[in-house]
Formats: C-alpha cells, sequence, structure tokens
C-alpha cells in the first residue's frame, strides 16, 4: 500500500516537473520578433533609430579608423625633401597620402615663404575642417542616444493608459488578459527604447574617443612641422 502511495506521488510530481517544463520552454520560445509585435506601432521607430546607430556607428567607424593610420615615415620624407629644397615632390607625397595630416601638411608647404604665424594659421584651418568631417554623424547619434529612451518610456505611458481604461471599461470583470496587452506595450517599448538608447550612447563616446585620439596625432604632426620651419632660422 505504502510502494503504491508512493508511486502515485513520484507521478504526481512528475506530471508537475512536466508542466513546469512546458511553461519554461513556451517562455523560451518567446523570442525577440514576439516580443516587438506585442510592443505595437512606438517599436518601428525605435528600431529604427536602432539601425540608424548601427549604420552610423560602423560607417564613422572604419572612416575615423582609416584616418588615424599614418605612416611613420611620412614626416620624414617630407623633412627630407624640404631640406633638399624639393617642395614640389613634398606637395606630391601629401597628394598621394590620403590622411587628414597629410592635408594639414599639404597646406603648410603650400604656405611656406610667408610668415610662420599665417603657416600655423592655414594648417590649423584645415585640422579644423578634418576634424568636422570625422564628426559627421555624430549629432544624429547622440540624438539616437537620448530619442530612442524617450520614445521607450512614451510607449511605456501609453500602455499603462490603455491598461487603465481597459480596467475601467471592464468593470467587475477585470481578468489579467484584459491588462495583459497594455502591460506588454508598456514594458517593452522601455526595454527597447532603453536598450537603443544605451547601444548608441556607448557607441557615441567610443567614436569621440577615436577623434581625440586622431586629434592628438593631427597637433603632434602639425607641432613636428612647424619645428621644421624653425630649423632655418637657427
Amino acid at each position: 500500500m505504502l510502494n503504491l502511495l508512493f508511486l502515485q506521488s513520484a507521478q504526481g510530481a512528475v506530471g508537475t516537473t512536466d508542466i513546469a517544463a512546458k511553461a519554461t520552454r513556451a517562455a523560451v520560445e518567446l523570442n525577440f520578433f514576439d516580443l516587438a509585435i506585442k510592443g505595437g506601432w512606438i517599436m518601428i521607430p525605435i528600431v529604427l533609430l536602432g539601425f540608424i546607430a548601427v549604420y552610423i556607428f560602423g560607417e564613422r567607424y572604419y572612416t575615423i579608423s582609416k584616418a588615424s593610420k599614418i605612416d611613420r615615415n611620412f614626416m620624414d620624407q617630407i623633412k627630407m625633401l624640404i631640406h633638399k629644397g624639393k617642395v614640389d615632390d613634398a606637395l606630391m607625397l601629401c597628394r598621394s597620402n590620403e590622411a587628414p595630416v597629410a592635408r594639414m601638411i599639404e597646406k603648410g608647404i603650400s604656405r611656406i615663404g610667408r610668415p610662420l604665424n599665417d603657416v600655423n594659421t592655414a594648417i590649423e584651418n584645415v585640422g579644423n575642417l578634418e576634424i568636422s568631417k570625422l564628426e559627421k554623424g555624430f549629432p544624429a547619434l547622440a540624438s539616437v542616444s537620448g530619442g530612442a529612451p524617450m520614445l521607450g518610456f512614451l510607449g511605456t505611458v501609453i500602455g499603462m493608459v490603455q491598461a487603465f481604461y481597459n480596467m475601467s471599461t471592464a468593470g467587475s470583470n477585470v481578468d489579467v488578459t484584459i491588462l495583459s496587452g497594455g502591460i506588454y506595450l508598456a514594458m517593452v517599448t522601455t526595454v527597447a527604447g532603453l536598450i537603443v538608447g544605451i547601444t548608441a550612447y556607448f557607441a557615441y563616446n567610443i567614436l569621440v574617443a577615436k577623434v581625440e585620439s586622431v586629434v592628438f596625432k593631427m597637433e603632434a604632426t602639425t607641432s613636428e612641422f612647424m619645428d621644421l620651419l624653425h630649423e632655418p632660422a637657427k
């Protein structure tokens, strides 16, 4: 008799475990696409902002990485050519290099013979233009980092309004399923907006750090070039 009761209890426990396992599998099968659909129309602009952020980060990261690559022998060759009086060859060397530093040095070489302050100002002007080119798209990325969470919170407010409205119209027949739609909208849009916003925020700061590294290299090269122009006066 005891064995029979034990067997029935074991079967009941197994049945309970199976139900729990099925519930767990059902929860796992709820993928991101299903959640996005539950989020409603507000998910469309959030997803679009996510794609925009990814595109800007990828394109800018490649461009800035390319701009940061400077041939270590570049300035040595420039010094050698200028010491030999081959200014035209130095200009051709700069034009064959696509780095922003090369365009700055090209402008400086083209101003050789003028007062050094004029040369330095011309180089700085080109440098500012090159930096502005590298920072193209940064305002849009910053807007995504701030705008996506705000859209998510907007979805939260809309979802909660919908949930409370459904609850008020249901009267005494309030049920979890009546509230679930609004709560899904509220929670999913918040999560999606925060994910996109946080990702865009870190992407923006990574790009800013890379641009600062390029600016440091540009300033170091400019200083080296100006020292080169001061050498004949020694």
